[in-house]
């Protein structure tokens, strides 16, 4: 009788190119010397008719495209053989070589439920008092632009009427694009801003997500994002991840360099701006599978949490210094949100948000206090509405 643990076995990924438009030879002399040339145990290829299967535990790239571009055959069968396996996003890493299989058993935490129930996650927020129960967003200010100061105009919201938000708030400091102030001291802007986020956060469905893109205000030695985090960490909310928006803005490697070519007080650069992801009592949202709307691809794309996105290139024309590009929050829409939900942007601007959601199928309410920019907003989605509006155009 065999004692003590018995090893688990860790199967093969299977990839299978269709290679019917090569000849028998040039696949036979490919399997054969790759098989030759690499351990078993780490993959190996067989033909099975018109189909070349590889069979992948871990692989060394560098060594496996040498390899292939030292064979004395087709380059279109070998680079077809290299991508096939190179265009594989999902894998771990060990030495050299890439792992395809088994590599999350290498790094799976033994009771991991259990240590996460004993140490209590996401423990900053586990004393909240949000209820559970969820109400309609009254019929009256469904798919509404409204021209509005939010911390005033969201009182007559219910409360967990809100499915996500998401929103930029104004950080212009000294830059007068509208009439009403923004030259308030740090202390009054965070003042302002929190009471807004405050009754957001009270309209937001229990499970609802609260997405917000900030910049880091390196000018002012002002760590925004930080500062905005920690009031929703305080107001128990669960943090559920950071996406950074790789704008390759690089006009910025012409700005001001502080201390020129000195540790004296060198300014950094930025190229991106941050995404910031909570949750209201629950890190899962409720919803009918029949309204997801992102593929599989763009799930596996979107997950990896560097976003790489122009910027807006149409302010001047919405006549807004400060918009994201619509595909940024197409993405922000489509991975944390369902079709038919209602998506609330209380600094709505020139409506980016609020088109976006018209174009996903999603509920919408925008509000914001310059008349200016509702009305641009209004036009962006009347346009949509007539086809006007291509996508990400």
């Amino acid at each position: 009788m065999m004692t003590g643990k018995v090893k688990k076995m860790v199967d093969y990924r299977k990839e299978i190119l269709d290679v019917s438009s090569f000849p028998v030879e040039e696949c036979l002399k490919l399997v054969n010397a790759f098989n030759k040339n690499f351990p078993k145990k780490d993959a190996y290829m067989f033909l099975n008719e018109e189909s070349l299967h590889i069979m992948l535990k871990q692989l060394d790239m560098i060594k496996y495209r040498e390899f292939l571009d030292g064979l004395n055959i087709s380059t279109d069968l070998t680079n077809k053989a290299f991508d096939i396996i190179d265009s594989i996003g999902s894998y771990g890493l060990k030495g050299s070589k890439r792992l395809f299989s088994g590599y999350n058993a290498e790094r799976k935490v033994i009771n991991r439920k259990a240590k996460e129930q004993s140490r209590s996650k996401h423990y900053y927020a586990n004393d909240h008092n949000f209820s559970k129960v969820n109400n309609e967003l009254p019929s009256e200010y469904e798919n509404k632009i409204i021209c509005a100061d939010s911390s005033e105009f969201l009182k007559k919201l219910p409360d967990n009427c809100i499915d996500i938000i998401f929103t930029s708030p104004p950080y212009n400091f000294g830059l007068d694009y509208d009439s009403h102030n923004d030259t308030a001291r740090w202390n009054d802007y965070f003042d302002m801003l929190f009471a807004i986020f405050k009754e957001c956060i009270r309209v937001l469905k229990y499970g609802g997500r609260f997405v917000v893109n900030v910049q880091p205000l390196y000018s002012d030695y002002i760590p925004i994002h930080h500062i905005i985090s920690n009031f929703f960490i305080q107001n128990k909310m669960i943090w559920k991840g950071e996406i950074i928006w790789e704008k390759n803005n690089y006009n910025c490697k012409y700005s001001s360099w502080g201390s020129w070519k000195s540790p004296a007080s060198p300014y950094l650069k930025y190229t991106w701006e941050f995404v910031e992801v909570y949750c209201k009592g629950d890190l899962k949202k409720q919803g009918d599978n029949e309204n997801i709307d992102i593929t599989a691809e763009e799930f596996k794309s979107w997950v990896v949490a560097k976003w790489s996105i122009a910027p807006e290139r149409n302010m001047q024309e919405f006549g807004h210094p400060a918009m994201f590009p619509e595909q940024l929050a197409e993405r922000v829409l489509k991975l944390f949100s369902y079709k038919n939900d209602v998506v609330l942007d209380p600094f709505n601007g020139a409506g980016t948000t609020t088109v976006v959601a018209k174009k996903t199928g999603r509920r919408y309410l925008g509000i914001d206090i310059s008349e200016e920019y509702c009305k641009t907003a209004q036009k962006r989605i009347d346009e949509a509405d007539l086809g006007q509006l291509s996508w990400f155009d």
